[in-house]
């Protein structure tokens, strides 16, 4: 096998990392890297490594290191085994091309996967951290949001509302490794993303237009609907404004055909937790991050 790093794919390169993935997702039935790695497969995107695996000239592996790091200063990586060449030592040799490359690390694993539990315990790797999936049907049996006096909904607007969002979800998110340092850019960039539709961006904003809270929703699929980020200005919590926010996205994504919707939550984020659960969320499963 030859391996070899690269700061940025040529576009050959990212579509073959590209169809690896899509091969280990539909083996796995869950995306084995998240959307951020994607979005660096772009011309001119900055602070990845990439390493990519071959064999005989066939792309076996792919490991993509983000060397920005989050809030905490960890690098993360994100690796995926093709699977036909599983149980090979490529997971392993991806893992400890991760760790000689970048220190701390944090290492995601999507969906829980078995194999990956294994390859963490046999390389000294443990759970620091998991994050939930949630799922419901969009169905008859969702209640009417309610929103507090004064507070209205209207669409997000491009080249308007960013810098408004970003201010609001920095204080909402201060906490959060990966969500909290979102910038006007990072929006500005996903406004060009295939799934984007501001229709689906609402904005909770009161009689003078100030920004109190915000429900992101994202189409996966047809049938499948994302609650993408809901965030509330901690100044304006204590009135129901994030249940308010997260059913009016569920009323939009079920106006718009969805069939069933999912969101992402922290797995220690009890408060969070309860208010889905209220509103009908159940397990689906979980991404989790190994340290040594």
């Amino acid at each position: 096998m030859e391996s070899t790093w690269f700061e940025e794919l040529a576009p050959e390169q990212a579509e073959e990392v590209i169809d690896l993935l899509g091969d280990a997702e539909r083996a796995d039935g869950v995306a084995p890297v998240g959307e951020q790695v994607i979005l660096r497969f772009r011309p001119g995107a900055r602070g990845s490594n990439h390493l990519l695996v071959r064999e005989d000239d066939a792309l076996v592996g792919y490991l993509h290191v983000d060397l920005l790091g989050d809030a905490d200063r960890n690098k993360v990586a994100e690796l995926a085994v093709h699977p036909g060449h599983r149980r090979r030592g490529v997971g392993t040799s991806l893992v400890e091309a991760a760790a000689e490359r970048a220190e701390p690390l944090r290492i995601w694993s999507h969906g829980g996967h078995p194999g990956a539990q294994a390859l963490a315990a046999k390389l000294g790797y443990r759970k620091v951290r998991e994050l939930l999936r949630l799922r419901r049907p969009l169905d008859d049996t969702l209640p009417e949001p309610k929103l507090p006096d004064g507070v209205r909904l209207r669409a997000f607007v491009p080249g308007r509302d960013e810098a408004a969002v970003v201010y609001v979800n920095h204080k909402a998110f201060s906490w959060h490794p990966e969500q909290g340092a979102m910038s006007i850019e990072d929006v500005r960039q996903k406004e060009h993303e295939r799934w984007f539709d501001p229709s689906g961006f609402l904005l909770a904003v009161d009689g003078q237009e100030r920004l109190l809270g915000f429900h992101w929703t994202k189409a996966h699929t047809p049938d499948l609907g994302e609650v993408y980020v809901v965030g509330v200005d901690p100044d304006a919590q204590g009135g129901g404004l994030g249940k308010a926010l997260t059913l009016a996205g569920l009323a939009h994504l079920r106006k718009a055909g969805s069939r069933e919707v999912m969101l992402y939550v922290e797995a220690d984020n009890a408060p969070a937790l309860a208010v889905y659960n209220r509103l009908g969320f159940t397990r689906w499963d979980s991404d989790v991050q190994y340290a040594k």
